[in-house]
């Protein structure tokens, strides 16, 4: 019983050995086995350039807000375009964003007695853009618009002799469609200018008609009536601001 406890001391020892290598290989396998010391790995990450994100930055918005729509044409000028309008001071569109839209129209009908009568549309609309770094600038984005608006007057269904002509002295930039439209069997005078102040859209037609055997307006009334109603409106943009 005596000789059987130093053996199984020496059996015990060796037992341990290879469980002791096995530890110090997995131990030496951990420290190199990435290739790299913690040193360099940390010069590596320090060498790296450090770059600031950039930051866009877009041309800001000339105008903040819009003018009173139904106050944009004088009263004289809607009064001498609108001779019998339902409303003097005009009809205000509705918008659920006052700042950004507006609108405002006028109508009636003059009676002549023997010589029929005449009736008479004007309308002024406004669209301002604000600048977005997504979208561009508000003046870029009232550019666009422009052209799109022009497109859809150009494609005006039924429209006949229709002709675009350049504006000049209205805002930055112009244009004007004036047709003929057949419309409840008789036949419309139309003039529209659609033209830019800023980042400001201004919108204007006006129209008119002979009923009872009277004169259609002649074409030239209609362009003079609508180029100085919309003189006014661009002016107003400004003086809003």
């Amino acid at each position: 019983m005596h000789r059987s406890a130093p053996r199984l001391t020496r059996i015990l020892a060796c037992a341990a050995v290879p469980v002791m290598l096995v530890v110090a290989g997995c131990s030496s396998d951990s420290d190199g086995g990435s290739g790299a010391s913690p040193d360099k790995g940390k010069g590596s990450a320090s060498s790296a350039p450090q770059t600031a994100p950039s930051k866009k930055t877009v041309e800001p918005a000339k105008f903040a807000k819009l003018p009173d729509a139904c106050k944009a044409v004088s009263a004289k000028t809607t009064a001498t375009l609108v001779p019998k309008a339902k409303a003097k001071n005009g009809t205000s569109a509705t918008s659920s964003d006052t700042s950004s839209r507006g609108g405002c129209s006028w109508n009636g009908l003059e009676d002549k007695g023997t010589k029929g009568s005449q009736y008479r549309w004007l309308d002024v609309s406004f669209y301002r853009y604000d600048s977005d770094v997504a979208l561009g600038s508000g003046q870029e984005r009232a550019k666009q618009n422009l052209a799109k608006e022009l497109a859809k007057l150009e494609a005006t269904e039924g429209a006949k002799k229709l002709r675009t002509t350049e504006t000049s002295g209205i805002g930055e930039e112009g244009k004007a469609v004036a047709y003929d439209l057949r419309k409840t069997d008789e036949d419309f005078k139309y003039a529209s200018v659609v033209a830019r102040t800023g980042n400001v859209l201004v919108l204007l037609t006006y129209n008119g008609a002979g009923y009872a055997g009277a004169d259609a307006p002649s074409d030239k009334a209609v362009m003079d009536g609508a180029v100085k109603a919309a003189k006014e409106a661009v002016a107003a943009v400004a003086a809003a601001n």
